[in-house]
């Protein structure tokens, strides 16, 4: 039985969290992973995984094996394309995670050309608005926006994000335009419920912060629906620049308090200090910094 084998099934299973899921991914039957990972279990004489009838998940030992045996694979993945002669042909897996709002459009404009540049290489995008665990779920590459609460991870910035207030000029003609932040209070505000203090509102003006209370009869989890709650002439609201931007550009709302927008908020391309990025991850890292550096802004 070779070892790489009982390492790829074991790495997969982790990431899995499931001995059908890692099966499946490495193209095996579920019998085939468990005796894979029990013989690495014996000859590392040490217990990798706890198994329930529900769950499988990771020993103290398993994740500090996982973090060195990762990069292991990544660099024999890369070494079998080079003896293929595939080396300026990218090929293979690559597993991103983002934010639903994020990831869901101006991610996968920006992913278009790179795969129709190398169509070999199998993007799997997984969309969460929670910190999805890199290690534990097998993720090559995360796109995170604000400041990283893991210093341990690499980061490349991709470009800032603008925080802006928005209404149509329906809402703005019906009900007056604001004066200043605190005048919020009587208006009917449509709330992000992801951000940290939704009815917090946070104003800059030189080196002066203020912050306003603001309530409304509407708030979601998503950033374009606050957007398209707001062209309907619903009320104010606050969001991320890139899913106001093509109402803005067609006049269907206007941008408030412009000159007391909050700090940009960095967007970041995330990976482990100790995985070896692969020639294909490279390439895609490269491009989303190019991509996202000629906008300046997202």
């Amino acid at each position: 039985m070779d070892r790489l084998d009982c390492i790829r099934a074991f790495a997969a299973v982790a990431a899995q969290k499931s001995f059908t899921g890692g099966a499946q991914q490495v193209g095996i039957s579920t019998k085939l992973a468990s005796k894979y990972v029990a013989r690495l279990e014996e000859r590392l004489g040490a217990q990798l995984l706890h198994r329930t009838t529900r769950s499988v998940t990771l020993t103290d030992t398993g994740r500090a094996y996982l973090e060195r045996c990762i990069p292991l694979l990544d660099q024999f993945a890369e070494l079998e394309d080079m003896v293929q002669h595939r080396q300026t042909d990218l090929a293979g897996p690559v597993r991103i995670t983002a934010p639903t709002g994020f990831g869901s459009r101006e991610l996968v404009e920006a992913l278009q050309p790179f795969q129709k540049s190398h169509p070999k290489v199998e993007v799997e995008l997984l969309l969460s608005d929670h910190h999805v665990p890199i290690l534990e779920e097998g993720i090559d590459l995360a796109v995170r926006f604000g400041q990283l609460k893991d210093s341990s991870l690499v980061a490349k910035k991709l470009c800032d994000m603008r925080l802006v207030m928005i209404a149509s000029p329906a809402y703005l003609a019906e009900h007056g335009t604001p004066s200043d932040p605190e005048a919020l209070a009587t208006h009917n505000c449509l709330l992000q419920a992801t951000a940290a203090q939704p009815n917090l509102w946070t104003f800059h003006q030189g080196a002066s912060q203020k912050t306003v209370t603001v309530n409304g009869a509407f708030r979601a989890n998503s950033p374009r629906a606050v957007v398209h709650m707001a062209a309907g002439g619903l009320g104010i609201g606050r969001c991320p620049y890139y899913a106001a931007r093509p109402l803005l550009e067609t006049g269907q709302l206007s941008v408030l308090f412009a000159d007391q927008e909050p700090p940009p908020i960095p967007l970041y391309a995330v990976y482990p200090p100790n995985r070896h990025l692969t020639a294909r991850i490279r390439a895609l890292i490269d491009h989303l910094v190019h991509t996202f550096d000629e906008r300046k802004s997202c």
